[in-house]
């Protein structure tokens, strides 16, 4: 796969169409276009010449740079400077023309009119006509470019000059402000891409090394300087200082870290100096992820925004044909005057065109997407954001996601003539190779020897299996010991319970407390207070301990004692009773959660602790482990959603008025120029308060 960036590429419309020539190049196996970060990946063994043509031939100010090329530090974004000055001059230029206009027509046609008039025509409408000249030449002829380049020229031939280039100039600032708002919108995103450290102070042998982060292995030690990036993913063995995670989780107030702590690349170490022994590599560490899902974010595309680039390229060819038949058939038919007619046609083509749909939808959406990240909320898609705008039903696992998952025993209770020490010790040695939290409770409890286990087997969703001095000993639930079909006490405690046996004599019981997050309950008011009918939670956790949560957050209902694949078949259940159009979202954490967050409309990860398997699965990504981020994710999604029908609510209405007025004769070229260019304008301001 290649990497390019693609500079000075402000239009989401013509990023579609360079994508899909891309994709009917030969020899080009796979292709995707991020506008977001402006950013072309290509699976092809085509040279970057031949690239490089298909990009120009819709984009001819876009240069294609290398991707290593690329991150000099050179800004992309177009230069506002320059082009502002181009519609400043444009400006004056139709001012001046609008005096000769009135003063100096002792002709019918000025040539003061025209001197001032046509240069302002090409500076201001220039980019407009050579793309529609291009796409003519290409075999695509309908297009918004088309419209307004026949529209203008069509009005100059009737000597209507002044709306001519009025309809261009306000076509040029229309771009200007779309290009100020693609800006300001990809600036969020790149505040976010910013965070790849540069570099890592490598130790090696007492002594500091400065390398870049891939060259560094896991088991490294890395020193990290105040002020600096941390550059890889790591357990801090020395050293404790705050450090600024905003970057990464939205979240303004900087941490405290201390010795075993784990920290991430991207963090700002904001005062001591840390040691951390670097536990995964660049290419799998968090920053890593986090990148790849912002500038992957924009390749789904919303049912909306697929729909408005469809309707757009059926709805072009549609008003052209409709606007010749009025410019002739009314005189052909009625033997009205054909000037007449062809004016009404010329406005009507202008008042058609669809540039405030497919500009400010993708724009819309694209301001969704980077306004979530600035919250800390990674939205793999567009298409996630209409999903989340539609969720009825939010279904929590627990341990971990509505509970901090950080176990502590409470309570060992031994039967059959074990002693709690004894208990206690058989427990840790048996879990010594689980990564489970309740696992690592047990061990962090118990602080002797650890004797050596065989035959180590975990039971999915029940327990673990394994050898100890020849004696089996299991350790998990009450399901573990029901399918060993060993007697035991049914425990009614508030918590956690893990029993045990050993050789299959049941030897007791440990009781293990979760502790539910700090803004949990603020989580569930907060989705109630968006109208969310339902919110559920699933759990593989016993009865009792389950009720206790539930009753704590005042959720609707729950299930408990549920292995993976029941909470997929919960999940499944309440897609097929939902209402038509009500979507479910699935929050988890955990390994054993990637299979609900898979199956569910939506699902939603936990990212601060979550497992790779969640997050890579989850739709949604949480960079925090704060579950009242899931009410903001959907909040954002119903904002987002809710401009963008905005946006096509006023379009249409006020072209239909528009196109109705033309028709009768009412309405201007004037007056269609302040119809179309006036609700691009208002559509794109109204798309950038996504990013809010």
């Amino acid at each position: 796969m290649k990497k390019y960036r693609l500079k000075d590429l402000d239009c989401p419309n013509c990023a579609v169409e360079i994508e899909e020539n891309l994709r009917q190049l030969g020899g080009v196996r796979a292709v995707e276009l991020n506008f977001a970060a402006s950013i072309l990946v290509l699976d092809t063994d085509n040279p970057i010449e031949a690239i490089r043509r298909v990009i120009k031939q819709v984009e001819p100010d876009v240069e294609i740079v290398e991707q290593s090329d690329a991150e000099s530090g050179e800004d992309t974004d177009f230069d506002i400077k320059r082009e502002l000055v181009l519609v400043g001059i444009a400006v004056v230029l139709f001012f001046v023309g609008l005096i000769f206009n009135n003063k100096l027509q002792a002709t019918p046609y000025s040539i003061g009119e025209y001197l001032v008039f046509i240069p302002a025509y090409l500076l201001s409408g220039w980019t407009v006509l050579s793309s529609a000249g291009r796409n003519v030449f290409r075999g695509k002829v309908f297009d918004e470019n088309f419209l307004m380049t026949v529209a203008t020229l069509g009005a100059a031939a009737i000597h209507e000059l002044p709306e001519a280039v009025a309809v261009m100039l306000f076509y040029q600032v229309g771009e200007f402000v779309q290009d100020l708002s693609v800006s300001r919108s990809r600036r969020s995103v790149k505040s976010l891409l910013e965070i790849r450290p540069d570099s890592a102070n490598l130790m090696i042998g007492g002594e500091l090394q400065k390398v870049k982060p891939e060259e560094v292995t896991v088991g490294d030690t890395v020193l990290v300087k105040p002020g600096e990036r941390i550059p890889l993913d790591g357990e801090v063995i020395a050293g404790s200082s705050q450090v600024d995670t905003s970057a990464l989780t939205g979240e303004p107030v900087p941490r405290l870290v201390e010795v075993g702590e784990t920290v991430l690349a991207g963090m700002i170490n904001k005062e001591g100096t840390l040691t951390v022994k670097v536990t995964k590599l660049l290419a799998e560490s968090s920053i890593a992820k986090i990148l790849d899902l912002v500038e992957n974010a924009t390749g789904k595309k919303a049912e909306t925004e697929k729909f408005i680039t469809t309707f757009a390229r059926s709805y072009t060819p549609f008003v052209v044909f409709g606007a010749l038949a009025v410019a002739l058939l009314p005189p052909l038919l009625l033997r009205a005057s054909f000037l007449i007619w062809i004016y009404r046609a010329l406005v009507l083509l202008v008042i058609s065109c669809p540039c405030a749909l497919v500009v400010s939808i993708p724009l819309g959406y694209f301001g969704g997407v980077g306004g979530a990240s600035r919250r800390g909320i990674l939205v793999k898609g567009s298409n996630f954001l209409d999903v989340l705008a539609q969720v009825k039903t939010v279904v929590f696992d627990k341990t971990g996601t509505l509970t901090k998952g950080v176990f502590r025993i409470t309570q060992i209770v031994p039967k059959n003539g074990f002693s709690e020490a004894e208990l206690l010790r058989l427990a840790a040695v048996v879990e010594s190779q689980s990564n489970h939290p309740i696992a690592q409770s047990i061990r962090e409890a118990y602080r002797g020897d650890i004797s050596p286990v065989s035959d180590y087997q975990e039971i999915s969703g029940c327990g673990v299996r394994a050898k100890v001095n020849n004696q089996v000993i299991l350790v998990g639930n009450d399901a573990l010991l029901h399918a060993n079909a060993i007697d035991h006490d049914l425990c009614k405690v508030d918590g956690t319970v893990v029993y045990l046996a050993v050789d299959n004599l049941y030897a007791g019981y440990i009781v293990i407390a979760d502790e539910i997050r700090e803004d949990a309950i603020q989580a569930i008011r907060n989705l109630k207070a968006l109208g969310i009918e339902k919110t559920i939670m699933l759990t593989g956790d016993t009865q009792l301990a389950s009720e206790s949560v539930v009753q704590q957050l005042g959720l609707d209902d729950y299930l408990a004692e549920l292995l993976p694949e029941d909470k997929v078949s919960a999940i499944e259940k309440l897609i097929e009773q939902a209402e038509k159009g009500d979507k479910i979202a699935f929050v988890g954490d955990g390994i054993n959660d990637a299979p609900a967050i898979a199956r569910a409309d939506v699902g939603i990860a936990m990212g601060g602790v979550g497992s790779d398997a969640a997050i890579d699965t989850a739709d949604v990504v949480i960079m925090t482990d704060s579950p009242s981020k899931v009410a903001e994710a959907i909040a954002v999604g119903r904002k987002t959603r809710r401009i963008v029908w905005e946006n096509i609510g006023l379009a249409f209405a006020v072209k239909g008025v528009f196109v109705v007025l033309s028709l009768v004769g009412i309405a201007t070229m004037w007056g269609a120029v302040f119809a179309d260019m006036g609700v691009a304008l208002v559509a794109i301001l109204n798309a950038t308060r996504a990013l809010r």
